[in-house]
């Protein structure tokens, strides 16, 4: 299991990099990709959509399931990573690469973990 140290993460498995205070990436875990199975759909909410903290933003579809995707901040979609759309796989090959969407505007943000405090909190979801 991987985590990147320049990373936040929620307790729900998603994963925020920031670009700086108001700016950040969004995606899922190492750990959620492996527990969801091999990622064949990706439901992405469109560019000016609004997200916020610990609510449903997008969804993904495994050969097991459908599980959301929530949101671990509040603010505004900037950017949607329509790459994931017709490569989905991108999220089981590259987890922290494989970004779902850029937020801008972010606020709410007091529940993130660090790299550290993520992978003890990992060992009790096993």
């Amino acid at each position: 299991m991987n985590f990147p140290n320049d990373l936040k993460y929620t307790k729900t498995h998603e994963w925020v990099k920031f670009e700086d205070e108001k700016t950040a990436y969004v995606g899922i875990s190492d750990y959620a990709q492996d527990a969801l199975g091999d990622l064949v759909f990706v439901n992405l909410p469109e560019e000016g959509d609004e997200v916020v903290s610990g609510e449903a933003f997008a969804d993904v579809e495994s050969v097991k399931a459908v599980s959301d995707v929530n949101s671990p901040v509040t603010g505004t979609v900037a950017e949607v990573n329509e790459e994931l759309a017709d490569e989905p796989q991108k999220m089981n090959e590259e987890p922290y690469a494989a970004w779902f969407v850029k937020v801008t505007g972010i606020s709410g943000c007091d529940e993130l973990m660090d790299a550290a405090a993520y992978e003890e909190y990992v060992k009790t979801c096993e």
